[in-house]
């Protein structure tokens, strides 16, 4: 019997145990003590572009890696792409190209100008069978080949910035697409496959851009210390969209359906609504500092700055979200403070469904402003504040709460 209730005990704590660290980010077994920029992902492939460190493959979902360099001259690596059974890899020299999974890599720079830094990649579709390669690149603009790595040609008309730091590709119908890069002096626009490009920055109050995903008809940007902007218009006007985001230096996203992850220098954030709010969801996550992201099955990787790569999975961040926003009120809503009467403290509980201004005022009998308790934007959430009423004399008093259409007025009593 005693045997029994044992091993009962030790398998709860072992549930216990397996269930946090699955509810949780993990570290994968490598490459560990390295920052990590870059993923691609090939069927049961899972690649990692370090800096310094060159190419790393899992091919057990990142359980064990090892490093496939061999002819990679430049292992400071900062994109990869993957265009049928090609795996082209972004350096600070320029691009190189393996067909064997990284086991040999082949320089192509034909047409890049000498120790060009490659920041970015598009694989786009011709409409033709075949695909295209763009290259962005620091400091040289933008570069597409239409073999493969073989030659490139420079293609920069109306890109007026040559620091290229991220692209984007959002198909527009059965063969075309609009191609964005995002640079540091703003977003640009191409539908004519690289050919001319116009500037897209309406609303973008940080020009700074690090990251885009497109997601069904939305695109965002991430920028440098200025949060998250979304456009539903193909770039023709932004707003910013960072309720709940808690760090403004965006480093890239993860799209999963409608579930849209960003990595920032604090972590990860989770939106399920189209970045009108975010989520921290870094339990776990030793380094938060998040440079890239890559989806593999029904698993988010993450590569870090000098932490190599953690891993955690989808559907477990999604229920964690879903189960705070059943919390979450429906409506606005201004509780009678606790207690009444009261001397001299009280408090007051208040609840906002959506991100929205709002002001709480507390008013003497007369109608005259004796107190301002809160006049900010606050994000969805059941909020309490305290009132502090030494400095007032007994009576009666009144506060009241605006948000946006919504206004309610009650009454308190001060006894001292």
């Amino acid at each position: 019997m005693k045997f029994r209730l044992l091993l009962t005990v030790i398998l709860r704590v072992l549930f216990l145990f397996i269930g946090e660290t699955k509810a949780q980010w993990v570290q994968t077994n490598g490459p560990s003590g390295t920052t990590v920029t870059s993923f691609a992902v090939s069927n049961n492939n899972l690649f990692a572009g370090t800096y310094d460190g060159g190419v790393f493959l899992s091919t057990d979902n990142g359980t064990s890696w090892s490093a496939v360099n061999s002819g990679l001259t430049n292992t400071y690596v900062e994109t990869l792409a993957i265009s049928g059974n090609k795996l082209f890899a972004g350096t600070h020299d320029g691009v190189y190209l393996s067909t064997n999974n990284g086991t040999n890599w082949t320089v192509v720079n034909n047409g890049l100008p000498s120790y060009t830094s490659v920041y970015a990649f598009a694989v786009t579709n011709t409409g033709t069978g075949g695909t295209d390669l763009f290259a962005g690149t620091y400091v040289a603009g933008e570069f597409l080949s239409t073999n493969n790595g073989t030659s490139w040609n420079a293609v920069n008309s109306g890109l007026t910035n040559d620091y290229v730091q991220t692209l984007a590709v959002s198909p527009t119908g059965t063969s075309g697409y609009n191609l964005f890069a995002g640079t540091k002096g703003g977003i640009f626009l191409s539908t004519n496959n690289g050919t001319s490009w116009n500037a897209v920055n309406s609303g973008l109050t940080n020009k700074d851009v690090f990251a885009l995903a497109v997601s069904g008809s939305n695109l965002f940007a991430g920028t440098y210390n200025g949060g998250v902007f979304l456009s539903t218009d193909n770039g023709t006007s932004w707003n910013a969209v960072n309720s709940g985001l808690t760090n403004a230096y965006i480093n890239g996203f993860a799209v999963s359906g409608n579930n849209l992850f960003t990595g920032t220098s604090g972590g990860v954030f989770l939106s399920t609504n189209n970045g009108t709010s975010w989520t921290e969801v870094n339990s776990g996550l030793a380094n938060n500092y998040v440079n890239a992201f890559v989806i593999s099955g029904t698993t988010l990787f993450a590569g870090t700055n000098g932490n190599g790569v953690w891993r955690r999975t989808l559907s477990e961040m999604v229920t964690l979200i879903k189960d705070k926003r059943d919390d979450l009120p429906a409506d606005f809503s201004l509780a009678q403070n606790y207690p009444n009467p009261f001397n001299p403290t009280t408090t007051i509980n208040y609840l906002v469904p959506k991100t929205s201004l709002v002001t709480i005022m507390v008013y003497d009998i007369l109608g005259n402003e004796v107190a301002n308790l809160v006049n900010e934007e606050k994000p969805v959430g059941n909020y309490k504040i305290e009132f502090k009423a030494s400095k007032l004399s007994s009576g009666i008093y009144f506060y009241r709460m605006q948000a946006g259409s919504f206004v309610e007025t009650k009454k308190l009593i001060l006894m001292k």
